[in-house]
């Protein structure tokens, strides 16, 4: 299942984290503020079950504390990315040292390809990939092609034309027992094959980027008709303050890589 973790990879967001990538229109971040929700995510993530390792900052990078996009962990296997924004290709270096520990050998996504992990949406038996603004047609192929190696198939889902969402994981999640949260906006481009969705009304739309943790699903905070549906379901539900992150565009899913 794509859900059962042991080991998750997050970095700390650095004191340049608010010169990040974003457009959002949520205001500056607030530095402590910002710590506060990553120590509380990651104490999330050891409750859930997970050892969890925890990179330094790297002030070089403003975004590097959004790990996911690094790296996409499938089938016992690991592919180190090549980010879509120029700003973040130096993040990988990072991460592909954290991940040698844990893997025999590490694949790699090569130029021109581009791939954003944010991009990838893991579900049982198969991967679906979004053509976006970080990643393209050559990165999204060459993980096709990586993941069939391991028996996995992939669908595409062009998302270039939908400037609300910056990757595909921003508008779409996999909680495990068949059932997906899928922003309004990708319904109608994404295949699920009759599988129970849930779509968030407009004003939650940013509770589609929800994680399954073992027996957790992690929501961010002020979604409670979603939490509600995924109590429903027989879920349990932990909900985490993410409102800094959200400010720079990113996400629950974004900070760790979870294996």
């Amino acid at each position: 299942m794509s859900y059962r973790f042991s080991l998750a990879i997050a970095r700390l967001p650095g004191s340049t984290f608010a010169q990040g990538l974003t457009r959002a229109a949520f205001g500056v971040p607030d530095f402590a503020t910002t710590l506060a929700q990553h120590r509380a995510y990651c104490a999330a993530l050891e409750d859930a079950g997970l050892e969890v390792t925890v990179l330094g900052a790297d002030n070089a990078f403003p975004d590097s504390t959004f790990v996911e996009d690094a790296a996409v962990v499938a089938g016992g296997r690991a592919i180190i990315t090549r980010p879509g924004a120029q700003s973040r290709e130096g993040e990988t270096a990072a991460i592909r040292s954290a991940l040698d520990e844990h893997f025999d050998s590490l694949a790699s996504i090569e130029a021109p390809g581009t791939l954003d992990g944010g991009d990838v949406c893991e579900s049982d038996g198969r991967v679906y990939v979004g053509i976006s603004h970080r990643t393209n047609r050559s990165g999204a192929e060459q993980l096709a092609a990586w993941l069939k190696h391991g028996g996995i198939d992939t669908v595409f889902v062009d998302i270039r034309d939908l400037d609300a969402i910056l990757h595909l994981k921003s508008g779409m999640s996999y909680v495990g027992d068949g059932v997906f949260v899928v922003d309004e906006a990708l319904l109608s481009r994404v295949p699920l094959d009759g599988a129970d969705v849930i779509v968030p009304a407009g004003a939650e739309a940013y509770g589609s980027n929800c994680v399954r943790v073992n027996e957790v699903v992690f929501l961010a905070s002020g979604h409670p008709r979603l939490e509600s549906e995924l109590e429903t379901r027989g879920m349990r539900v932990v909900t985490l303050d993410v409102s800094e992150y959200q400010k720079m565009d990113g996400g629950l899913s974004c900070l760790s890589i979870r294996f």
